[in-house]
C-alpha cells in the first residue's frame, strides 16, 4: 500500500473528489463520487501503438497516464485534489505499486489508496471473508486465484491467461487450466480451508463470469458449485468505491489511511 501525505483531514477538504480506478489489461473502469454510472472503456485507445497494460502489468506508464487523464478530465474539477483508490492484481510487487502511483500523479491526487483486487471483489459482493472462501478473478488476460479465511488471503496465484485466450481454444480448455492451477495450489500448500471453500462454492468474478458455458465447465472440473458474482466485470471497481466511501467517513482521517492489498 502506498499513500501520499494528507495535509488536513479529508472531511474538511471540499476540493477532494473521490475516484476509484480499476486499470485492467483489456478494460479500464472508473467511478467518481456524485456521478451516475461507471466509466468503462478499452485500455489503450486506437491512437496508441500498444496497450499500456498487458497481463496485469503497466508496460507503458506514459500511455496509461494519457489515457486516465483524458478519461477523467471532465469528472475532476479544476484545481481539485482527488482521493483515489485503485485496484492491484494479487501478488503485485513494489514495482507495480510505484509505477501505478507514478501514473496517478498526473491526476494531482491528495491521497492514493491501493486495494487488492481480490479483497475488493469480496467487499463488493458482501461475501464473508472470515469463512473459507475461494475467489477466482477471471479477466481477459489475467486470472487471479486466492484462498481467504479469517479475513485474510492465505495463499494466492496469478496466471497469464484469460478469456482472450479462448480465441484459439474452448471454454473447456480454459476451465481445465484454471482447475489445474487450483489443484496445484492445494498440493503445494495443502490447507484444510481449501475443502471447506470448495464445498461452499468458489466465487467467480471478472469478465469470464459473464460466460455461462465457462462457469459450467469450471464447476464440472472443480466438482464444486461456482458462484458468479453480481455484475462480475465491475466487482473489483465497486469494491474499491465502497471502501473509498467508507473511508471518507472514518473518524481518524487526520493521518494517512492504509487499505492493505
Amino acid at each position: 500500500m502506498i499513500a501520499t501525505v494528507r495535509r488536513r483531514p479529508w472531511p474538511a477538504c471540499r476540493r477532494c473528489p473521490a475516484i476509484a480506478i480499476d486499470l485492467g489489461s483489456a478494460r479500464t473502469r472508473a467511478w467518481t463520487a456524485g456521478s451516475h454510472g461507471i466509466l468503462d472503456v478499452p485500455t489503450g485507445p486506437d491512437s496508441f501503438p500498444a496497450h499500456p497494460v498487458q497481463r496485469g502489468s503497466i508496460v507503458d506508464p506514459a500511455g496509461a497516464t494519457h489515457m486516465l487523464s483524458r478519461l477523467l478530465a471532465r469528472r475532476i474539477p479544476k484545481n481539485a485534489q482527488p482521493v483515489i483508490a485503485f485496484t492491484v492484481p494479487v501478488l503485485s510487487g513494489q514495482q507495480h505499486y510505484a509505477t501505478a502511483v507514478g501514473v496517478l500523479q498526473a491526476l494531482h491526487p491528495r491521497t492514493i489508496l491501493a486495494m487488492d483486487s481480490i479483497m475488493a471483489i469480496v467487499l463488493a459482493t458482501g461475501a464473508d471473508p472470515f469463512r473459507p472462501l475461494l475467489v477466482i478473478d477471471l479477466g481477459a488476460h489475467l486470472t487471479e486465484v486466492a484462498l481467504l479465511a479469517e479475513g485474510d488471503i492465505l495463499t494466492a496465484r496469478r496466471e497469464v491467461m484469460g478469456t482472450r485466450d479462448l480465441e484459439g481454444s474452448t471454454p473447456a480448455d480454459l476451465a481445465t487450466k484454471i482447475a489445474s492451477v487450483i489443484t496445484h495450489m492445494m498440493r503445494h500448500d495443502p490447507l484444510p480451508q481449501f475443502f471447506d471453500a470448495l464445498d461452499r462454492g468458489p466465487l467467480l468474478a471478472g469478465g469470464g463470469a459473464l460466460r455461462p458455458e465457462l462457469v459450467h465447465q469450471l464447476s464440472a472440473r472443480l466438482h464444486a458449485p461456482v458462484q458468479p458474482a453480481p455484475q462480475p466485470h465491475t466487482a473489483a471497481l465497486r469494491g474499491a468505491a465502497r471502501a473509498l466511501r467508507s473511508a471518507q467517513h472514518h473518524p481518524s482521517l487526520g493521518p494517512p489511511l492504509h487499505l492493505a492489498p
